[in-house]
Protein backbone atom coordinates (compact mmCIF):
# COMPACT_ATOMS: atom_id res chain seq x y z
CA UNK A 1 0.00 0.00 0.00
CA UNK A 2 1.35 3.26 -0.71
CA UNK A 3 2.10 6.02 1.58
CA UNK A 4 1.32 9.66 1.08
CA UNK A 5 2.16 12.05 3.79
CA UNK A 6 0.86 15.38 4.11
CA UNK A 7 3.25 18.37 5.07
CA UNK A 8 2.22 22.02 6.21
CA UNK A 9 4.50 24.33 5.87
CA UNK A 10 4.56 28.15 6.35
CA UNK A 11 4.96 28.72 2.91
CA UNK A 12 1.80 26.15 1.39
CA UNK A 13 0.79 22.56 1.50
CA UNK A 14 3.07 19.69 -0.13
CA UNK A 15 2.60 16.51 -1.10
CA UNK A 16 5.23 13.43 -0.58
CA UNK A 17 5.10 9.87 -1.86
CA UNK A 18 6.83 7.07 0.01
CA UNK A 19 8.96 4.41 -2.04
CA UNK A 20 9.99 1.25 -0.95
CA UNK A 21 8.48 1.48 2.61
CA UNK A 22 6.91 -1.98 1.93
CA UNK A 23 10.37 -3.65 2.02
CA UNK A 24 11.59 -1.66 4.91
CA UNK A 25 8.46 -2.88 7.00
CA UNK A 26 7.86 0.62 8.08
CA UNK A 27 11.10 0.40 10.93
CA UNK A 28 11.59 3.44 12.45
CA UNK A 29 15.07 3.32 13.20
CA UNK A 30 16.12 2.50 9.62
CA UNK A 31 14.10 5.86 8.89
CA UNK A 32 15.73 7.79 11.61
CA UNK A 33 19.14 6.42 10.23
CA UNK A 34 18.31 7.51 6.46
CA UNK A 35 16.99 11.13 7.10
CA UNK A 36 19.95 12.58 8.54
CA UNK A 37 21.59 11.96 4.56
CA UNK A 38 19.44 13.54 2.27
CA UNK A 39 20.82 11.27 -0.64
CA UNK A 40 19.11 8.14 1.25
CA UNK A 41 16.22 10.02 2.44
CA UNK A 42 15.66 11.39 -1.13
CA UNK A 43 15.30 7.59 -2.16
CA UNK A 44 12.71 6.93 0.22
CA UNK A 45 10.54 9.91 0.12
CA UNK A 46 10.13 12.42 -2.90
CA UNK A 47 8.00 15.19 -3.83
CA UNK A 48 4.15 14.71 -5.93
CA UNK A 49 2.61 17.92 -5.49
CA UNK A 50 2.76 21.55 -3.55
CA UNK A 51 0.21 24.25 -3.29
CA UNK A 52 1.44 27.87 -1.66
CA UNK A 53 -0.18 30.06 0.06
CA UNK A 54 -2.02 33.32 -1.48
CA UNK A 55 -0.69 35.65 1.34
CA UNK A 56 0.03 35.69 5.06
CA UNK A 57 -3.31 36.16 5.92
CA UNK A 58 -4.42 32.88 4.14
CA UNK A 59 -1.13 31.05 5.71
CA UNK A 60 -2.46 32.48 9.09
CA UNK A 61 -5.79 30.97 8.77
CA UNK A 62 -4.48 27.51 7.39
CA UNK A 63 -2.36 27.03 10.23
CA UNK A 64 -5.10 28.03 12.41
CA UNK A 65 -7.48 25.46 10.91
CA UNK A 66 -5.01 22.51 10.94
CA UNK A 67 -4.01 23.44 14.96
CA UNK A 68 -7.99 23.22 15.82
CA UNK A 69 -8.08 19.75 13.91
CA UNK A 70 -10.30 21.27 10.35
CA UNK A 71 -9.64 20.34 6.92
CA UNK A 72 -10.27 24.12 5.14
CA UNK A 73 -11.94 23.79 1.28
CA UNK A 74 -8.31 25.05 -0.07
CA UNK A 75 -6.22 21.63 1.61
CA UNK A 76 -9.74 19.43 0.16
CA UNK A 77 -9.09 20.85 -3.12
CA UNK A 78 -5.62 20.06 -2.71
CA UNK A 79 -6.00 16.67 -1.36
CA UNK A 80 -8.80 15.55 -4.17
CA UNK A 81 -6.67 17.07 -7.47
CA UNK A 82 -3.27 15.11 -6.26
CA UNK A 83 -4.52 11.59 -4.79
CA UNK A 84 -5.83 8.75 -6.39
CA UNK A 85 -9.39 8.69 -6.96
CA UNK A 86 -11.00 5.64 -5.06
CA UNK A 87 -13.61 3.81 -7.06
CA UNK A 88 -16.99 3.62 -5.01
CA UNK A 89 -17.03 0.15 -3.20
CA UNK A 90 -13.52 -0.10 -3.38
CA UNK A 91 -10.53 -0.50 -1.10
CA UNK A 92 -8.11 2.56 -1.16
CA UNK A 93 -4.81 1.12 -2.09
CA UNK A 94 -3.31 3.87 -0.33
CA UNK A 95 -2.94 6.02 3.03
CA UNK A 96 -2.57 9.47 3.75
CA UNK A 97 -0.13 9.97 6.90
CA UNK A 98 -0.58 13.30 8.49
CA UNK A 99 0.72 14.93 12.29
CA UNK A 100 -2.43 15.61 13.70
CA UNK A 101 -4.59 12.94 14.55
CA UNK A 102 -7.75 15.00 14.84
CA UNK A 103 -7.14 16.69 11.35
CA UNK A 104 -6.57 12.97 9.90
CA UNK A 105 -10.41 11.58 11.39
CA UNK A 106 -12.03 14.80 9.98
CA UNK A 107 -9.90 14.43 6.26
CA UNK A 108 -11.39 10.38 6.34
CA UNK A 109 -14.63 12.27 7.72
CA UNK A 110 -15.57 14.31 5.05
CA UNK A 111 -13.54 12.72 1.88
CA UNK A 112 -13.29 9.18 2.50
CA UNK A 113 -9.28 8.97 2.43
CA UNK A 114 -7.91 6.95 4.96
CA UNK A 115 -5.42 8.36 7.16
CA UNK A 116 -2.56 7.73 9.55
CA UNK A 117 -0.45 9.57 12.54
CA UNK A 118 1.70 6.91 14.15
CA UNK A 119 5.79 7.31 15.18
CA UNK A 120 7.00 5.99 11.56
CA UNK A 121 5.05 8.88 9.45
CA UNK A 122 6.31 11.71 12.82
CA UNK A 123 9.69 10.34 11.48
CA UNK A 124 9.18 10.87 7.71
CA UNK A 125 7.77 14.58 8.42
CA UNK A 126 11.12 15.00 10.30
CA UNK A 127 13.17 14.13 7.43
CA UNK A 128 10.67 16.23 5.35
CA UNK A 129 10.81 19.31 7.64
CA UNK A 130 14.94 18.68 7.46
CA UNK A 131 15.20 18.95 3.54
CA UNK A 132 12.58 20.55 2.58
CA UNK A 133 14.22 23.33 0.93
CA UNK A 134 15.89 20.71 -1.46
CA UNK A 135 12.58 19.78 -2.53
CA UNK A 136 11.33 22.61 -3.85
CA UNK A 137 12.82 24.11 -6.65
CA UNK A 138 13.38 28.07 -6.92
CA UNK A 139 13.16 28.78 -3.61
CA UNK A 140 15.37 31.57 -2.73
CA UNK A 141 18.15 31.03 0.57
CA UNK A 142 16.76 32.55 3.29
CA UNK A 143 12.67 32.88 2.26
CA UNK A 144 11.39 29.71 3.99
CA UNK A 145 12.87 31.42 7.54
CA UNK A 146 11.52 34.46 7.14
CA UNK A 147 7.64 32.79 6.31
CA UNK A 148 8.45 30.41 8.81
CA UNK A 149 9.13 33.77 11.86
CA UNK A 150 6.10 35.65 10.39
CA UNK A 151 3.79 33.24 10.67
CA UNK A 152 4.90 32.12 14.09
CA UNK A 153 4.60 35.88 15.34
CA UNK A 154 1.36 36.69 13.68
CA UNK A 155 -0.33 32.74 15.25
CA UNK A 156 0.80 33.69 18.66
CA UNK A 157 -0.74 37.06 18.38
CA UNK A 158 -3.73 35.42 17.32
CA UNK A 159 -3.56 32.88 19.89
CA UNK A 160 -2.99 34.61 23.03
CA UNK A 161 -5.79 36.82 23.13
CA UNK A 162 -5.40 39.29 25.96
CA UNK A 163 -8.29 41.47 26.85
CA UNK A 164 -7.58 45.00 26.95
CA UNK A 165 -9.76 46.17 29.75
CA UNK A 166 -7.82 43.51 32.18
CA UNK A 167 -4.29 43.86 31.09
CA UNK A 168 -2.83 44.30 34.56
CA UNK A 169 0.32 46.08 33.74
CA UNK A 170 -1.22 49.73 33.70
CA UNK A 171 -2.24 48.88 37.53
CA UNK A 172 1.54 48.31 37.96
CA UNK A 173 2.23 51.62 36.22
CA UNK A 174 0.09 53.24 37.82
CA UNK A 175 0.39 52.74 41.62
CA UNK A 176 4.42 53.41 41.01
CA UNK A 177 3.14 56.34 40.06
CA UNK A 178 1.22 57.09 42.51
CA UNK A 179 4.05 56.44 45.09
CA UNK A 180 6.75 58.59 43.35
CA UNK A 181 3.72 61.87 43.30
CA UNK A 182 3.02 61.17 46.75
CA UNK A 183 6.92 61.58 47.43
CA UNK A 184 7.23 64.40 44.69
CA UNK A 185 3.98 67.04 46.65
CA UNK A 186 5.81 66.03 49.78
CA UNK A 187 8.80 67.26 48.65
CA UNK A 188 7.61 69.96 46.86
CA UNK A 189 4.95 71.04 49.31
CA UNK A 190 7.80 71.88 52.39
CA UNK A 191 9.94 73.09 49.81
CA UNK A 192 6.81 75.70 49.29
CA UNK A 193 6.66 76.16 53.19
CA UNK A 194 10.28 77.06 53.70
CA UNK A 195 10.12 79.18 50.69
CA UNK A 196 6.92 81.16 51.49
CA UNK A 197 7.72 81.50 55.26
CA UNK A 198 10.20 84.20 54.90
CA UNK A 199 7.96 86.37 53.34
CA UNK A 200 5.08 85.12 55.81
CA UNK A 201 6.17 82.41 59.08
CA UNK A 202 3.06 82.70 60.33
CA UNK A 203 0.68 81.17 57.56
CA UNK A 204 2.27 77.59 58.85
CA UNK A 205 0.88 76.76 62.10
CA UNK A 206 -2.65 78.46 60.45
CA UNK A 207 -2.95 76.19 57.27
CA UNK A 208 -1.71 72.47 58.15
CA UNK A 209 -2.98 70.80 54.57
CA UNK A 210 -0.39 71.28 51.91
CA UNK A 211 -2.39 71.89 49.16
CA UNK A 212 -5.16 74.44 50.96
CA UNK A 213 -0.93 76.25 52.07
CA UNK A 214 -0.42 76.38 48.29
CA UNK A 215 -3.55 77.81 47.13
CA UNK A 216 -3.48 80.75 50.19
CA UNK A 217 0.40 81.21 49.12
CA UNK A 218 -0.73 81.62 45.97
CA UNK A 219 -3.91 84.05 46.68
CA UNK A 220 -2.02 86.05 49.02
CA UNK A 221 0.93 86.94 47.66
CA UNK A 222 2.07 89.93 48.98
CA UNK A 223 1.19 90.18 52.81
CA UNK A 224 1.30 93.91 52.95
CA UNK A 225 -1.62 94.23 50.68
CA UNK A 226 -3.73 91.82 52.20
CA UNK A 227 -6.75 93.46 53.72
CA UNK A 228 -10.41 93.05 54.75
CA UNK A 229 -11.37 93.14 51.18
CA UNK A 230 -9.65 89.44 50.59
CA UNK A 231 -11.76 88.09 53.35
CA UNK A 232 -14.31 86.09 51.18
CA UNK A 233 -11.75 84.87 48.94
CA UNK A 234 -9.46 83.49 51.78
CA UNK A 235 -13.13 82.32 53.34
CA UNK A 236 -13.81 80.36 49.71
CA UNK A 237 -9.93 78.86 49.82
CA UNK A 238 -9.83 77.90 53.68
CA UNK A 239 -13.52 76.42 54.21
CA UNK A 240 -13.86 78.55 57.44
CA UNK A 241 -13.97 82.27 58.01
CA UNK A 242 -12.78 82.18 61.46
CA UNK A 243 -9.61 81.08 60.05
CA UNK A 244 -9.48 83.49 57.03
CA UNK A 245 -9.74 86.42 59.69
CA UNK A 246 -7.20 84.91 61.83
CA UNK A 247 -4.78 84.82 58.59
CA UNK A 248 -5.09 88.76 57.99
CA UNK A 249 -4.54 89.22 61.68
CA UNK A 250 -1.53 87.36 61.21
CA UNK A 251 -0.09 89.10 57.81
CA UNK A 252 -0.55 92.62 59.32
CA UNK A 253 1.67 91.71 62.62
CA UNK A 254 4.06 89.33 60.50
CA UNK A 255 7.87 89.45 61.70
CA UNK A 256 8.83 88.22 57.68
CA UNK A 257 10.66 90.30 55.58
CA UNK A 258 9.87 91.42 52.56
CA UNK A 259 10.65 89.44 48.74
CA UNK A 260 10.48 90.96 45.42
CA UNK A 261 8.20 90.84 42.84
CA UNK A 262 10.19 88.52 40.94
CA UNK A 263 11.10 86.14 44.13
CA UNK A 264 6.81 86.49 44.39
CA UNK A 265 6.38 85.76 40.88
CA UNK A 266 8.14 82.45 41.15
CA UNK A 267 6.72 81.18 44.05
CA UNK A 268 3.29 81.62 42.87
CA UNK A 269 4.22 79.54 39.61
CA UNK A 270 6.01 76.94 42.02
CA UNK A 271 2.74 76.91 44.36
CA UNK A 272 0.74 76.61 40.93
CA UNK A 273 3.24 73.54 39.96
CA UNK A 274 2.35 71.45 43.03
CA UNK A 275 -1.37 72.27 42.96
CA UNK A 276 -1.81 71.09 39.62
CA UNK A 277 0.25 67.54 40.83
CA UNK A 278 -2.32 67.38 43.61
CA UNK A 279 -4.95 67.22 41.07
CA UNK A 280 -3.59 65.30 39.22
CA UNK A 281 -2.77 62.71 42.16
CA UNK A 282 -6.41 62.72 42.51
CA UNK A 283 -7.32 61.98 38.82
CA UNK A 284 -4.76 58.88 38.82
CA UNK A 285 -6.08 57.61 41.74
CA UNK A 286 -9.83 57.65 40.14
CA UNK A 287 -7.85 56.16 37.07
CA UNK A 288 -6.24 53.38 39.27
CA UNK A 289 -9.96 52.43 41.05
CA UNK A 290 -11.47 52.41 37.70
CA UNK A 291 -8.75 49.91 36.61
CA UNK A 292 -8.95 47.64 39.88
CA UNK A 293 -12.50 47.47 39.40
CA UNK A 294 -11.67 45.63 35.97
CA UNK A 295 -8.61 43.86 36.79
CA UNK A 296 -9.15 42.94 40.35
CA UNK A 297 -12.56 43.74 41.54
CA UNK A 298 -13.00 40.54 44.03
CA UNK A 299 -9.80 41.21 45.82
CA UNK A 300 -10.63 45.08 45.08
CA UNK A 301 -13.62 44.98 47.12
CA UNK A 302 -11.87 42.34 49.97
CA UNK A 303 -8.98 44.72 50.93
CA UNK A 304 -8.98 48.01 48.87
CA UNK A 305 -8.21 49.55 45.60
CA UNK A 306 -4.45 50.32 46.82
CA UNK A 307 -3.28 47.49 48.89
CA UNK A 308 -4.90 45.42 46.12
CA UNK A 309 -2.49 47.33 43.54
CA UNK A 310 0.76 46.97 45.45
CA UNK A 311 -0.06 43.61 46.05
CA UNK A 312 -0.09 43.01 42.00
CA UNK A 313 2.61 45.30 41.13
CA UNK A 314 4.63 43.65 44.12
CA UNK A 315 3.74 40.28 42.93
CA UNK A 316 4.72 41.11 39.15
CA UNK A 317 1.11 40.04 37.77
CA UNK A 318 -2.10 39.23 38.77
CA UNK A 319 -1.67 35.69 37.67
CA UNK A 320 1.66 35.26 39.39
CA UNK A 321 -0.44 37.11 42.16
CA UNK A 322 -2.98 34.14 42.09
CA UNK A 323 -0.08 31.54 42.13
CA UNK A 324 1.24 32.27 45.43
CA UNK A 325 0.11 30.29 48.61
CA UNK A 326 -1.43 32.38 50.90
CA UNK A 327 1.33 32.14 53.53
CA UNK A 328 3.93 33.73 51.18
CA UNK A 329 1.05 36.65 50.16
CA UNK A 330 0.81 37.37 53.65
CA UNK A 331 4.68 38.77 53.79
CA UNK A 332 4.72 40.04 50.72
CA UNK A 333 6.68 43.22 50.90
CA UNK A 334 8.83 41.91 54.52
CA UNK A 335 11.26 39.91 52.64
CA UNK A 336 14.41 41.74 54.04
CA UNK A 337 12.74 41.29 57.52
CA UNK A 338 11.77 37.43 56.51
CA UNK A 339 15.66 36.55 55.34
CA UNK A 340 17.28 38.31 58.16
CA UNK A 341 15.03 36.47 60.91
CA UNK A 342 15.68 33.21 59.05
CA UNK A 343 19.96 34.24 58.90
CA UNK A 344 19.49 35.19 62.65
CA UNK A 345 16.83 32.79 63.90
CA UNK A 346 14.55 35.25 65.10
CA UNK A 347 10.53 35.70 64.58
CA UNK A 348 9.67 35.44 61.61
CA UNK A 349 7.36 38.76 60.28
CA UNK A 350 3.42 37.93 60.54
CA UNK A 351 2.63 40.75 57.77
CA UNK A 352 3.83 42.40 55.09
CA UNK A 353 1.82 45.05 52.63
CA UNK A 354 -1.48 43.36 54.08
CA UNK A 355 -0.88 45.57 57.04
CA UNK A 356 -1.97 48.60 55.17
CA UNK A 357 -5.17 47.10 55.96
CA UNK A 358 -7.79 48.39 57.98
CA UNK A 359 -8.18 44.51 59.60
CA UNK A 360 -5.10 44.04 61.08
CA UNK A 361 -5.40 48.33 62.92
CA UNK A 362 -8.87 46.86 63.99
CA UNK A 363 -7.36 43.52 65.86
CA UNK A 364 -6.29 43.73 68.92
CA UNK A 365 -2.04 43.34 69.14
CA UNK A 366 -3.15 39.86 70.40
CA UNK A 367 -5.03 38.89 67.35
CA UNK A 368 -3.00 40.68 64.63
CA UNK A 369 -0.88 37.74 63.38
CA UNK A 370 -3.93 35.34 63.51
CA UNK A 371 -5.79 38.03 61.44
CA UNK A 372 -2.93 38.67 58.86
CA UNK A 373 -3.19 34.85 57.95
CA UNK A 374 -6.88 34.77 57.71
CA UNK A 375 -7.07 37.93 55.74
CA UNK A 376 -3.99 36.48 53.57
CA UNK A 377 -5.75 33.05 52.75
CA UNK A 378 -9.07 34.87 51.53
CA UNK A 379 -7.03 37.40 49.56
CA UNK A 380 -5.48 34.54 47.69
CA UNK A 381 -8.58 33.12 46.93
CA UNK A 382 -9.88 36.88 45.81
CA UNK A 383 -7.25 36.41 43.81
CA UNK A 384 -7.60 33.52 42.00
CA UNK A 385 -11.23 34.15 41.45
CA UNK A 386 -10.24 37.57 39.66
CA UNK A 387 -7.26 36.01 37.53
CA UNK A 388 -9.50 32.69 36.22
CA UNK A 389 -13.04 34.41 36.19
CA UNK A 390 -14.34 35.44 33.13
CA UNK A 391 -17.21 37.51 34.31
CA UNK A 392 -16.52 40.86 36.35
CA UNK A 393 -18.41 40.02 39.59
CA UNK A 394 -17.70 41.65 43.29
CA UNK A 395 -19.92 39.50 44.85
CA UNK A 396 -17.06 36.72 46.01
CA UNK A 397 -15.30 39.91 47.14
CA UNK A 398 -17.89 41.36 49.05
CA UNK A 399 -18.88 37.88 50.67
CA UNK A 400 -15.23 37.14 51.87
CA UNK A 401 -15.21 40.50 52.95
CA UNK A 402 -18.22 39.92 55.21
CA UNK A 403 -16.02 36.42 56.45
CA UNK A 404 -13.29 38.44 57.70
CA UNK A 405 -15.90 40.92 59.49
CA UNK A 406 -17.22 37.94 61.38
CA UNK A 407 -13.90 36.57 62.18
CA UNK A 408 -13.03 39.87 63.79
CA UNK A 409 -16.30 39.65 65.98
CA UNK A 410 -15.02 35.87 66.87
CA UNK A 411 -11.71 37.54 68.41
CA UNK A 412 -13.29 40.16 69.89
CA UNK A 413 -16.96 38.70 71.27
CA UNK A 414 -16.39 35.23 70.63
CA UNK A 415 -19.61 35.15 67.59
CA UNK A 416 -19.35 31.82 65.64
CA UNK A 417 -18.22 33.10 62.02
CA UNK A 418 -19.95 31.25 59.38
CA UNK A 419 -18.59 28.08 56.82
CA UNK A 420 -16.70 28.97 54.15
CA UNK A 421 -18.79 26.55 52.16
CA UNK A 422 -21.83 28.07 53.01
CA UNK A 423 -20.63 31.62 52.33
CA UNK A 424 -19.24 30.65 49.04
CA UNK A 425 -22.80 28.56 47.79
CA UNK A 426 -24.33 31.90 48.49
CA UNK A 427 -21.95 34.27 46.61
CA UNK A 428 -22.54 31.59 43.27
CA UNK A 429 -26.09 31.89 43.81
CA UNK A 430 -25.98 35.81 43.82
CA UNK A 431 -24.16 35.67 40.69
CA UNK A 432 -26.67 33.45 38.97
CA UNK A 433 -29.30 35.31 40.60
CA UNK A 434 -27.43 38.64 38.74
CA UNK A 435 -26.98 36.83 35.41
CA UNK A 436 -30.72 35.16 34.99
CA UNK A 437 -32.32 38.92 35.96
CA UNK A 438 -29.79 40.23 33.33
CA UNK A 439 -31.51 37.48 31.13
CA UNK A 440 -35.00 38.47 32.04
CA UNK A 441 -34.18 42.85 30.91
CA UNK A 442 -33.22 41.89 27.65
CA UNK A 443 -36.34 40.33 26.38
CA UNK A 444 -38.53 42.26 29.05
CA UNK A 445 -39.49 45.57 26.47
CA UNK A 446 -40.35 42.75 23.89
CA UNK A 447 -43.12 41.32 26.62
CA UNK A 448 -44.11 44.54 27.38
CA UNK A 449 -45.05 45.49 23.54
CA UNK A 450 -46.52 41.81 23.78
CA UNK A 451 -49.03 42.41 26.70
CA UNK A 452 -49.96 45.92 25.57
CA UNK A 453 -51.01 44.66 22.40
CA UNK A 454 -53.08 41.82 24.33
CA UNK A 455 -54.38 44.41 26.38
CA UNK A 456 -55.67 46.20 22.82
CA UNK A 457 -56.85 42.76 21.65
CA UNK A 458 -59.32 42.51 24.86
CA UNK A 459 -60.26 46.14 24.82
CA UNK A 460 -61.58 45.45 21.22
CA UNK A 461 -62.99 42.13 22.53
CA UNK A 462 -65.10 43.47 24.77
CA UNK A 463 -66.53 46.03 22.26
CA UNK A 464 -67.49 43.62 20.23
CA UNK A 465 -69.22 41.68 23.08
CA UNK A 466 -71.93 44.69 23.86
CA UNK A 467 -73.47 45.11 20.92
CA UNK A 468 -73.38 41.01 20.03
CA UNK A 469 -75.54 41.17 23.66
CA UNK A 470 -78.27 43.88 22.39
CA UNK A 471 -78.70 41.74 19.03
CA UNK A 472 -79.41 38.73 20.90
CA UNK A 473 -81.76 40.61 23.31
CA UNK A 474 -83.54 42.16 20.22
CA UNK A 475 -83.36 38.59 18.81
CA UNK A 476 -85.26 37.02 21.49
CA UNK A 477 -87.90 39.77 21.92
CA UNK A 478 -89.23 39.33 18.45
CA UNK A 479 -88.98 35.98 19.04
CA UNK A 480 -86.10 34.67 16.90
CA UNK A 481 -83.33 32.68 19.00
CA UNK A 482 -80.29 33.12 18.85
CA UNK A 483 -77.41 31.70 16.72
CA UNK A 484 -74.41 30.95 19.04
CA UNK A 485 -71.20 31.13 17.07
CA UNK A 486 -68.94 27.57 16.52
CA UNK A 487 -65.76 28.74 17.88
CA UNK A 488 -65.81 31.26 21.17
CA UNK A 489 -63.44 30.65 24.09
CA UNK A 490 -64.77 30.08 27.62
CA UNK A 491 -63.61 33.72 28.63
CA UNK A 492 -65.75 35.06 25.65
CA UNK A 493 -68.17 33.34 26.75
CA UNK A 494 -68.42 34.13 30.33
CA UNK A 495 -68.07 37.96 29.42
CA UNK A 496 -70.99 37.52 27.00
CA UNK A 497 -73.26 35.94 29.59
CA UNK A 498 -72.18 38.86 32.16
CA UNK A 499 -73.42 41.22 29.77
CA UNK A 500 -76.34 39.34 28.78
CA UNK A 501 -77.48 39.32 32.65
CA UNK A 502 -76.99 42.43 33.04
CA UNK A 503 -79.23 43.95 30.35
CA UNK A 504 -81.69 41.50 31.30
CA UNK A 505 -81.82 42.73 34.90
CA UNK A 506 -82.80 46.16 32.96
CA UNK A 507 -85.25 45.03 31.13
CA UNK A 508 -87.09 43.02 33.72
CA UNK A 509 -90.55 45.20 33.71
CA UNK A 510 -90.11 44.07 29.70
CA UNK A 511 -89.83 40.69 30.76
CA UNK A 512 -93.34 41.17 33.25
CA UNK A 513 -95.37 42.90 30.41
CA UNK A 514 -94.58 39.84 27.93
CA UNK A 515 -95.32 37.31 30.41
CA UNK A 516 -98.55 38.57 30.45
CA UNK A 517 -98.99 37.85 26.75
CA UNK A 518 -97.82 34.51 27.37
CA UNK A 519 -94.36 35.50 26.42
CA UNK A 520 -90.68 34.58 27.71
CA UNK A 521 -87.91 37.01 27.80
CA UNK A 522 -85.27 35.17 28.77
CA UNK A 523 -85.34 31.83 25.98
CA UNK A 524 -86.79 32.07 22.84
CA UNK A 525 -86.78 28.47 22.38
CA UNK A 526 -88.55 27.47 25.42
CA UNK A 527 -91.68 29.82 24.15
CA UNK A 528 -91.79 27.82 21.13
CA UNK A 529 -91.87 24.59 23.10
CA UNK A 530 -94.61 25.82 25.38
CA UNK A 531 -96.77 27.06 22.39
CA UNK A 532 -96.19 23.54 20.54
CA UNK A 533 -96.89 21.48 23.95
CA UNK A 534 -100.33 24.06 24.10
CA UNK A 535 -101.58 22.98 20.54
CA UNK A 536 -101.20 19.12 21.60
CA UNK A 537 -102.84 19.47 24.40
CA UNK A 538 -105.65 21.13 22.53
CA UNK A 539 -105.61 18.76 19.51
CA UNK A 540 -106.19 15.88 22.70
CA UNK A 541 -108.77 17.31 24.20
CA UNK A 542 -111.07 17.88 20.81
CA UNK A 543 -112.00 14.18 20.07
CA UNK A 544 -113.00 13.43 23.60
CA UNK A 545 -115.32 16.80 24.24
CA UNK A 546 -117.03 15.55 20.67
CA UNK A 547 -117.67 12.05 22.05
CA UNK A 548 -119.45 13.64 24.87
CA UNK A 549 -121.84 15.80 22.99
CA UNK A 550 -122.55 12.53 21.10
CA UNK A 551 -123.85 10.68 24.25
CA UNK A 552 -125.63 13.24 25.13
CA UNK A 553 -127.30 13.85 21.54
CA UNK A 554 -128.66 9.53 22.33
CA UNK A 555 -129.69 10.33 25.18
CA UNK A 556 -132.31 13.25 24.60
CA UNK A 557 -133.03 10.47 21.17
CA UNK A 558 -134.14 8.37 23.99
CA UNK A 559 -135.97 10.08 26.08
CA UNK A 560 -137.74 11.54 23.34
CA UNK A 561 -139.31 8.56 22.02
CA UNK A 562 -140.40 7.67 25.39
Amino acid sequence: MALYILYESASGYSLFLGHGLDEIGQNTEAVRGSVADLNRFGKVVKLVAFSPFESALDALNQCNAVSEGQMTDELRNFLELTLPKVKEGKKSKFSLGVAEPKLGSHIFEVTKIPCQSNEFVLELLRGVRLHFDRFIENLKPGDLEKAQLGLGHSYSRAKVKFNVNRVDNMVIQAIFLLDTLDKDINSFSMRVREWYSWHFPELVKIVNDNYLYAKVAKYVEDKSQLSEDHLPGLTDIVGDEDKAKEIIEAAKASMGQDLSPIDLINVKQFAQRVMDLAEYRKKLYDYLVAKMNDIAPNLAALIGEVVGARLISHAGSLTNLAKCPSSTLQILGAEKALFRALKTRGNTPKYGLIFHSSFIGRASTRNKGRMARYLANKCSIASRIDCFLEKNTTAFGEKLREQVEERLDFYDKGVAPRKNLDVMKSAIETVETKDTEMVVDEPATELSSKKSKKKKHKAGAKDDIEPMAEDNLAAVINGDAPEEPKSEKKKKKEKRKLAQEAEEEKNEPMENVNGANGFNAEDGTAKKNKKKKSKDENTEDLPAASEGKKKKKKKSRSEDTD
